[in-house]
């Protein structure tokens, strides 16, 4: 009898209903999906950018035209895209700056190699030549970007202010440039210079006035926080005051907290009472010898401490944000206490001058004149909450763009004249080697010009006239010349017109967006797990969970046998 052929076995690797897409479509459709991002963002580059209302599902609107927290809060889903994402923040926390240059160049690198994917030509020889290319850009990069003299002061401080004025002219503030570079700029000499941790600088949004309202105080400043009745008959007003800082509770607590006292007496409830009012007067007792008269607290102090303070002349706030306990501590020196007993004197800290003041519709409580002041707080005045937000996120990018500039000090033109600069220095590198890779070279320093190209297309320029007349002066050797959206020609010499940024803005910016082009060109098949496709789909309960969470809960709990 013949033996029949073995049968097939299926052999099921994935769960069902597992989503497999792999090959040349699934690069080329990942590829879409980042140059779909990037569409979104286009229009939000250069100083005539605009910019979005984005509504959460809570209804909230946010006015933006940051590109890393407009990716924030689009809240992306596809995989491939979601790499942009990251890269823009990575951006925004480490220079603060740049973070839609960064998303646009690396759509821009995949939009001009899939001609050549779609040809056939692997992957990796395109990875190759852009981590070739990357590494060209930034060693010229190195040998351009002019290296700044920090030891005269006053030339110095005015580059700062460039680099700030740059870095706003393409937000909402553009028109307020010379006020808020002024005080970006002191805002960041303020802080300790071998350490500048921008999260010393404090900024406090009080919506009403204009935005010349707003002020930089070089000191701290705070919202006044939940007081009692006898907290308005405490002074508002000291000169040279002692100042402590506690992170203990003033409050008497017997009678919140649940606690049971078995007692044969009245008289033995009574002196439980009165130890608990003992307990609360010998620390209150205690501050007071210390001479401070000013006295801030991370927990609450009660009713009872805060009229006792009033009686003393002694001004008190509880419930103060851990954060603003900080910057005081830094400000004004000592150290925060967790006990009322044994505080010397340095453990306190002094300002010149504290006052509690109207601001707007607030109060806030202003420590200036402090002796150790390593901090300070910015004040923002303007009309609507959404204004006043996109104000803090551009002088949130302003301030690490100088902070960069203090630590490097290297600057380069900005307005896309060092991308056209780059692209014709690595143009013409690839024209001096053979094969593929003098492809993907060439299509590397095209994408370059996406940058001036948005620019001039932002501003209603013609970009294809603007960037023939930068490839003549770059080829002439003009290498600073940028794009000039105000002038009559298009284009002028960005340096001379102190259009700078930190020459790491654009390094980090190339670096990443290389990185990203790669790891997405690596990737040719995705699996999408179908659980994942569940809105909110956690993992399962173990199976019984539900009949054992309910045995035994509320009336009706079974009685076990004594």
């Amino acid at each position: 009898m013949q033996r029949g052929l073995p049968m097939q076995t299926t052999v099921v690797l994935l769960k069902e209903g597992t989503d497999t897409s792999q090959g040349k479509p699934q690069l080329l459709s990942n590829i879409a999906a980042c140059l779909a991002i990037a569409e979104t963002l286009a229009s939000t580059l250069g100083p005539r950018g605009m910019d979005k209302l984005i509504v959460n599902e809570r209804g909230e609107a946010q006015i933006t035209n940051d590109g890393a927290t407009i990716l924030k809060l689009l809240d992306i889903v596809h995989p491939a895209a979601r790499t942009l994402v990251d890269i823009a923040r990575a951006q925004d926390a480490e220079v603060g700056d740049g973070t839609t240059s960064v998303v646009l160049l690396a759509a821009q690198l995949l939009k001009e190699v899939r001609g050549i994917i779609e040809e056939g030509v692997s992957p990796h020889i395109i990875m190759k030549g852009f981590r070739k290319a990357s590494q060209l850009s930034l060693e010229r990069i190195k040998e351009l970007q002019v290296t700044v003299d920090k030891s005269d002061p006053e030339r110095f401080r005015s580059l700062l202010l460039k680099c700030a004025s740059t870095s706003m002219s393409s937000k909402l503030i553009h028109s307020e440039k010379p006020f808020f570079s002024k005080m970006v700029v002191d805002a960041i000499e303020s802080l300790d210079p071998e350490d500048l941790d921008e999260s010393l600088i404090g900024v406090k949004k009080i919506p009403g006035g204009g935005l010349q309202d707003s002020l930089l105080i070089s000191g701290v400043a705070f919202k006044k926080t939940f007081t009692y009745a006898g907290a308005e008959q405490q002074p508002k007003h000291f000169t040279n005051p002692l100042i402590l800082c506690l992170n203990v509770e003033l409050e008497l607590k017997a009678e919140k907290d649940n606690a049971e006292v078995r007692v044969e007496a009245v008289s033995d409830y009574q002196a439980i009472v009165d130890a608990e009012w003992e307990i609360i007067y010998r620390k209150l007792q205690a501050i007071e010898k210390t001479g401070a008269k000013v006295v801030l607290s991370k927990l609450p102090i009660g009713d009872l401490a805060t009229q006792w303070f009033a009686d003393r002349d002694i001004f008190c706030a509880g419930r103060v944000a851990a954060g603003d306990l900080r910057r005081v501590v830094q400000a004004v020196g000592g150290s925060i206490q967790s006990t009322c007993s044994d505080i010397a004197r340095e453990h306190l800290g002094i300002c010149g001058l504290f006052e509690e003041r109207q601001i707007g519709g607030e109060r806030y409580n202003i420590f200036e004149e402090c002796p150790k002041a390593k901090t300070c707080t910015l004040l923002l005045r303007g009309g609507a909450e959404q204004f006043i937000e996109e104000v803090e996120r551009s002088l949130h990018d302003a301030l690490m763009v100088v902070k960069r500039a203090i630590r490097n000090g290297e600057v380069v033109a900005g307005g896309g004249a060092i991308e056209m600069e780059l692209s014709a220095y690595i143009r013409k590198y690839a024209l001096s080697i053979p094969g593929k890779l003098q492809l993907v070279i060439a299509a590397f320093a095209k994408a370059l010009e996406i940058i001036p190209r948005q620019i001039c297309d932002n501003a209603g320029l013609d970009s294809t006239d603007i960037l023939n007349k930068l490839r003549m002066k770059h080829a002439a050797g003009e290498r600073w010349y940028g794009v000039d959206v105000d002038g009559p020609t298009g284009i002028r010499d960005n340096m001379e017109a102190f259009v700078w940024e930190p020459s790491l803005v654009k390094t980090n910016a190339i670096s990443s967006a290389a990185e990203a082009a790669c790891l997405i060109l690596s990737v040719d098949e995705t699996v999408r797990n179908p659980q994942s496709e569940a809105p909110n789909a956690g993992p399962k309960a173990p199976p019984g969970t539900a009949q054992r969470a309910l045995r035994g809960r509320g009336r009706g709990m079974p009685m076990g046998r004594r």
